[in-house]
């Protein structure tokens, strides 16, 4: 093992013979051995082998395998610098090499180490962005649990930090034909993070290439098979692989698949989901996505079967109104509880398909069927006028800080979810039904209204107090609050239905 002295001589035989430096040898394998010495010669050695590598291919393999000894070395200071000088020995056909051996290192528990780690995988991008991926591919798809979830996760925040120059049309090329072998079989969280890569990725910004994620997407929910509804892995893989299909979705790439797939397979068995994740709601939250799906449906082959589907679920929600004793009481214990949130969902969904179809209730619907559910949508817009007005007069003149507390946070949610709901059922009991108004899902950012959606935003406050008064917290809350996700449900128990009907 050759000492400090002898490695400082043998690195200046090397320094001073520039251009002849490759016939010493000799000289850099005294240097090479040195990673057998003692601390000092060690940290020499980190430093000394990469500066004259280049000189001596001969020996490449040799080199590296002792710069690898280093970076595994018990001595911190020696892993460090060691892992730093690493970009040095990637030239050539030994970049893969060196790319697979710092994938390996992200394992490292030392924050610092880690990051040495991380600039040098970035720095070895830039210098050949193919075989870098080369080597972090390799180990996502070869190497243990612990190198793969952290090469995966290098990938998903630093592959976007890069320019244009490196993450060029062919890399992001393989970047894709890689993902797509490791998405043959991926946790549930390694999906959402490629998915992140991948939609971030310049060439699939394009309609073409959005649909592309759309068909990844729907291969990994397995959308030809069966749903199995008692299946918390078979409803969780829809859940996850859906709401990553939503934000891709537009005029131009659409939702038909999904959609379909939602009203056909898992709208019949709503009530029987079951979730792996505690305190979900997975009815409201399947019903959610729906929602949000049904704005970008294409041309649909089963949109009549469709809407039935989507009819008879609404139904489930709408009750008809109780039925009278002889008194003129009700003649049961209570009123039915009315599912606001379930409804908006639901509701906003047939909206959204009833206007490619806008016969369906008056064509495709029996006479009694249809009598009864304008019975049912009646019964239920009175119940929200009610809850409306009590909302209005819960939040009015709140503003500021007495707007955030949780439960006028809920109050407002549910404001906006009764207007919703109010605009939607006014379309319906237009002769014939009309599809004309839009409306923001409750959970969604208001969008700016354009002067065309005016009369819908009136009618949201119709019949409310003066609308100076109601504006203030509907644009506070549109400002500050994310709605939680819970039912609203009212149970109306006081509202005398009879009165109010005499009352208009």
């Amino acid at each position: 093992m050759p000492t400090v002295e002898e490695l400082y001589r043998n690195y200046g035989i090397l320094a001073d013979a520039t251009e002849q430096v490759g016939q010493h040898k000799d000289a850099y394998q005294v240097i090479l051995d040195g990673v057998k010495g003692g601390t000092k010669e060690k940290r020499l050695a980190a430093q000394f082998i990469p500066k004259f590598f280049k000189h001596f291919p001969e020996l490449a393999d040799s080199a590296i395998n002792a710069q690898l000894d280093l970076c595994e070395d018990e001595d911190v200071s020696i892993r460090r610098q060691a892992i730093k000088e690493l970009p040095q020995f990637a030239t050539g056909e030994n970049l893969p090499r060196v790319a697979d051996i710092l994938t390996q290192l992200l394992q490292t528990d030392d924050s610092a180490e880690f990051n040495l780690v991380n600039n040098a995988l970035l720095s070895i991008f830039k210098m050949d962005a193919k075989g870098t991926l080369g080597g972090l591919f390799s180990q996502i798809l070869q190497g243990e649990d612990i190198v793969r979830e952290r090469a995966i996760k290098f990938l998903s925040t630093k592959l976007k930090t890069l320019p244009d120059e490196v993450l060029t049309k062919e890399v992001e090329e393989l970047i894709l034909t890689e993902s797509k072998k490791v998405l043959e079989d991926v946790t549930g969280e390694e999906f959402v993070l490629f998915m992140k890569i991948l939609s971030g990725l310049k060439s699939l910004q394009t309609v073409s290439g959005r649909q592309q994620l759309v068909e990844l997407v729907a291969e990994q929910a397995d959308l030809e098979q069966t749903f199995n509804p008692s299946d918390p892995d078979c409803v969780d893989r829809l859940l996850q692989c859906t709401r990553q299909a939503v934000p891709l979705f537009s005029k131009n790439v659409h939702s038909t698949r999904f959609v379909t797939y939602f009203c056909e397979q898992v709208l019949p068995n709503l009530s029987s989901l079951t979730t792996p994740v505690e305190g979900l709601d997975i009815q409201l939250e399947v019903l959610k996505l729906l929602a949000e799906m049904s704005s970008f449906c294409g041309d649909m082959e089963k949109l009549e079967t469709n809407l039935r589907k989507l009819f008879d679920k609404l139904l489930e929600y709408m009750p008809l109104p109780p039925e009278e004793a002889e008194n003129g009481e009700n003649a049961g214990n209570e009123e039915p509880k009315l599912q606001f949130s379930y409804v908006e969902c639901l509701l906003y969904s047939f909206h959204q398909l009833g206007r490619k179809l806008p016969d369906f209730l008056t064509a495709k619907l029996n006479a009694e069927k249809l009598k009864d559910f304008k019975i049912r949508l009646q019964y239920f817009a009175r119940g929200l006028q009610v809850y409306i007005r009590q909302l209005r007069l819960a939040l009015q003149g709140k503003t500021g800080e007495a707007l955030k507390t949780d439960e006028n946070k809920i109050k407002v949610v549910a404001l906006k979810i009764t207007n919703n709901i109010n605009v939607l059922i006014k379309d319906l009991f237009h002769i014939p039904p009309s599809y004309k108004s839009t409306v923001t899902l409750s959970w969604k950012p208001v969008q700016k209204v354009e002067l065309g959606q005016k009369r819908t935003t009136e009618d949201t406050t119709s019949g409310s107090p003066p609308k100076k008064s109601s504006a203030g917290p509907k644009r506070d809350a549109r400002q500050i609050y994310n709605p939680p996700s819970g039912k609203y449900s009212s149970n109306l128990s006081n509202f005398n239905y009879e009165r109010s009907l005499q009352g208009k």
